[in-house]
């Protein structure tokens, strides 16, 4: 960005790229100093009535850059003279072609309909990218450790299943994360809902305190993700009120001190610091989510409804 007033950047991208989205919201703004917005694609598309984008870096996220929405925002950012970046694993596709810089994923050819793949390789995108803005050689250095941490996540596989034994019979639950992993809140509730078809809403932690605490009742289930860090306090504090109101608690941690005995665990050795926890706790999150549907005897290679590139406009 040498050369060029950036003080923003405008990211654009749908499902679990969105969710990627939303880990770089919290890490450009912290590590970077950037105030970063998730774009609007309807303005672009149904309204024609684009926001000015000439100060801002404008970052397509997408697994196959084939997605209308998202490919008019970056030509509408291009077309502005704004910067404009795509990470993805598709760089000969029509959102590549829009962007002044393609970080190329180098995933390789993403087979699940849940993208679980493209989601961890996203994060790892963003990671990096993130560093060699800040110019840091420590952000550098841990996130050469998060390949291992996230192998070591999936030792977690035994205990996913046993959580999904205990959700079998929901039909509903809520997902709870906070700062860097809000992101992984979010993507846990998709993977729910597509996978095994459970009505599983995301929120803040914070936000949850607000509103959605008044539909727990006993045995609502609740999933938490509490990585090690500023806002451990905060999630150990909502899993008490919710134990008050008897739900159903799952939590999902790199933190192995205090444990709650009242909770049920996935516990992920801790070997990032919290900036890269969201690449290893989404993965008990997406062991759990396939476990849950195979469980409820579902394809989880063909989730009705769906399919493995969706187009919006």
């Amino acid at each position: 960005m040498a050369g060029r007033q950036i003080n923003q950047v405008v990211i654009a991208a749908r499902g679990t790229s969105d969710n990627a989205g939303r880990y770089a919201q919290y890490l450009f703004g912290a590590m970077n100093g950037l105030l970063v917005a998730l774009a609007t694609p309807s303005l672009f598309t149904y309204y024609g009535r684009p926001p000015r984008l000439q100060h801002a870096l404008v970052l397509g996220i997408s697994q196959s850059g084939m997605s209308p929405d998202v490919v008019a925002v970056l030509a509408e950012a291009r077309r502005q003279g704004a910067l404009t970046a795509v990470l993805t694993n598709a760089p000969d596709s029509a959102l590549a072609a829009q962007a002044d810089f393609i970080v190329d994923l180098c995933a390789g050819e993403e087979r699940a309909v849940a993208a679980t793949k493209t989601y961890t390789a996203e994060l790892a995108g963003i990671a990096l990218m993130s560093a060699v803005l800040a110019g840091d050689p420590e952000m550098l250095g841990d996130l050469d450790k998060a390949p291992e941490a996230v192998s070591r996540a999936l030792a977690t596989d035994e205990a996913a299943h046993a959580a999904a034994e205990r959700l079998r019979p929901a039909r509903y639950a809520a997902v709870l994360g906070r700062g860097f992993n809000y992101a992984t809140a979010f993507e846990l509730a998709l993977k729910l809902q597509e996978l095994s078809y459970t009505s599983c809403h995301p929120y803040s932690s914070a936000d949850f305190r607000h509103g959605p605490l008044a539909m727990v009742e006993r045995g609502f289930p609740v999933i938490a993700v509490a990585a090690s860090g500023p806002l451990l306090e905060d999630l150990r504090q909502i899993q008490a009120t919710l134990r008050e109101h008897g739900a159903e608690i799952l939590c999902i941690s790199d933190d192995p001190s205090a444990p709650d005995p009242a909770a049920h665990r996935l516990d992920v050795p801790r070997h990032v610091p919290e900036w890269l926890s969201p690449l290893p706790l989404i993965v008990p999150g997406q062991l759990l989510a396939l476990h849950l549907a195979e469980l409820r005897g579902y394809d989880v290679d063909a989730p009705r409804s769906i399919q493995k590139i969706t187009e919006t406009y």
